[in-house]
């Protein structure tokens, strides 16, 4: 190896060292967006086995069953939904962030410039978390004050 080749190896090592060290904070936004994952499927799995139980006595009622019983149904199908999407719009940040680090990593093994592909990957990540989190919140509204204006 000449003087030549040994600069242009040492400067790709020196690249791609640089990547994984940028690399390590959305890594740690991967375990974040992970956990949150988890927390709306917990919430999820609650919702589907009481909209079981809420369809269970709907039939046990007879032909028309009470209006509550149905209202509180409806109301877990849009939990159900809402979970849904805020779990949907989760993963597609984790994968858009995993589309970032690997714009990096290809950036640097190929000598391109991917600022701007990662830099838009970053916004869209940062704003399908954004609508998550927005859409998690909602459902956690529709939880909490479901039956607060009934009278004890």
């Amino acid at each position: 190896m000449d003087a030549g080749q040994l600069a242009n190896a040492q400067t790709h090592i020196m690249a791609i060292s640089e990547v994984i060290r940028l690399a390590v904070a959305p890594v740690f936004l991967l375990t974040a967006i992970a956990t949150m994952v988890n927390a709306m499927n917990t919430r999820l799995v609650r919702v589907v086995d009481r909209r079981r139980v809420m369809q269970d006595r709907i039939k046990e009622s007879g032909e028309t069953p009470p209006e509550n019983l149905k209202e509180e149904l409806r109301l877990l199908i849009r939990r159900s939904r809402l979970i849904y999407l805020a779990i949907l719009f989760a993963v597609l940040a984790a994968l858009l962030i995993c589309i970032v680090v690997a714009g990096a990593f290809l950036g640097a093994l190929i000598s391109v410039d991917v600022a701007r592909g990662v830099a838009i990957s970053f916004i869209l990540a940062m704003s399908a978390m954004i609508i998550s989190l927005g859409l998690f919140l909602r459902e956690v509204y529709l939880g909490v004050s479901f039956g607060m204006n009934l009278k004890l």
